[in-house]
């Protein structure tokens, strides 16, 4: 390991060490005041099991301790939510609980008084969080496309991004995306990306391909790659996975649906120079008949204007989770030229999703799990809408 990556990881450690010994002495200040425990010890180590579980929990993925890793990693990522709004609540109470100090208060009254409302606060979030994650709901678009498809006068499209299956989403939240889909009854389905959180593994082995397996629709099931699914480093068995379930990748492919329209899949940008990188929308799309409906999937949603520029109709995007917890869409808004919804840009209608699953916590501040269900409508009648 180079000696430039080893300081990186120990200054990371430092930060991070610090920011958790922030908290827990917030903590420690609050709940010794409250409660009386005086046992500092405990309470140490399981701030530190806490601060170390999602870390822990990717280092015991290797046997014998592999036993460890869901337990470890489902609380260490509720320990990552719950750092954010630590960080974001717990200067606010140490300056209100100095203010109060300053104006005479006794610390029984101040620390239990703002510590209460703090501890409350997070209570709220992460009670909200959790809903907003573990229960998706169906976003509805609608979308108008002047070009003819074939005999075909309208698509309804189901769409999920960022399923994000691995340790801590399985096959329980997948068969709510199966439910969804069900309500929706689309004509084909649509995947942009990141189905899984990373690591194969625990795909494999929790056996979620025959879950997922049982999407169907009348006119296919199509997929692409997302950032994680290269952060995993098995692509190929990925792609061979979802291929022998019925579920097909597009890696920088165009699959043309009878003589109605295109479906062009494209490879995340994520992967950089590997086997040649990735095509560009305009070698993609240029051999295709473009008096049809062209409908791209790529995960990132990072080429609207060469989309528009070369006459794809529909992007269909994820990635961004809409930031997945407030303000954190403050910085997607400002990285993307659309990080959640529709926008109309040219002929092109994009379409980003928040996403069916989440990365890290299992939280969703400000943000919603969605299925997206669009409708398009081909033709003439469409130009006037």
């Amino acid at each position: 390991m180079k000696v430039r990556a080893v300081f990186s990881i120990i200054g990371f450690l430092a930060i991070y060490g610090a920011l958790a010994g922030y908290i827990g002495w917030n903590g420690w200040l609050f709940l010794s005041q409250v409660t009386g425990w005086e046992n500092a010890i405990l309470y140490s180590c399981i701030i530190a099991v806490l601060a170390l579980g999602y870390i822990g929990g990717r280092l015991a993925q290797s046997a014998p301790l592999g036993f460890l890793t869901t337990p470890l990693k489902f609380i260490g990522s509720y320990w990552l939510g719950l750092l954010q709004y630590c960080l974001l609540l717990f200067p606010i109470a140490d300056i209100a609980g100095l203010l109060l100090k300053w104006g005479g208060a006794e610390p029984d009254i101040y620390i239990t008084a703002v510590g209460g409302i703090v501890l409350l606060s997070l209570i709220v979030l992460l009670v909200l969080g959790s809903r907003n994650a573990w229960s998706p709901i169906i976003r509805t678009y609608q979308v108008h496309v002047p070009k003819n498809a074939g005999n075909r006068r309208k698509l309804t499209i189901a769409m999920a991004s960022d399923l994000h299956l691995g340790t801590v989403i399985g096959k329980g939240h997948l068969r709510k995306l199966l439910r969804k889909v069900e309500e929706i009854q689309p004509d084909i389905i649509l995947l942009p990306g990141d189905i899984l959180d990373d690591d194969l593994t625990p795909f494999v082995k929790k056996g979620m391909k025959h879950v997922i397996g049982k999407l169907r629709a009348p006119l296919g099931v199509y997929a692409v790659t997302g950032n994680h699914e290269y952060y995993g480093g098995k692509v190929p068995e990925f792609v061979e996975e979802m291929n022998s379930i019925g579920i097909r990748v597009l890696m920088d492919e165009t699959v043309m649906i009878g003589d109605e329209f295109a479906i062009v899949g494209r490879k995340d940008k994520a992967v950089g120079s590997q086997n040649g990188g990735r095509l560009s929308i305009k070698d993609l799309v240029e051999p295709l008949d473009h008096s049809l409906p062209v409908i791209m999937l790529d995960h990132q949603p990072s080429d609207l204007a060469a989309a528009a520029d070369n006459g794809v109709d529909i992007s269909l995007s994820g990635h961004t989770h809409r930031g997945q917890l407030a303000p954190n869409h403050l910085i997607t808004r400002r990285m993307f030229e659309v990080d959640w919804g529709y926008l109309r840009k040219g002929g092109l209608h994009a379409i980003v999703s928040s996403g069916f699953g989440f990365w890290g916590p299992p939280l969703r501040i400000g943000s919603r799990s969605e299925v997206l269900r669009i409708d398009v409508e081909f033709g003439d009648s469409a130009a006037k809408a």
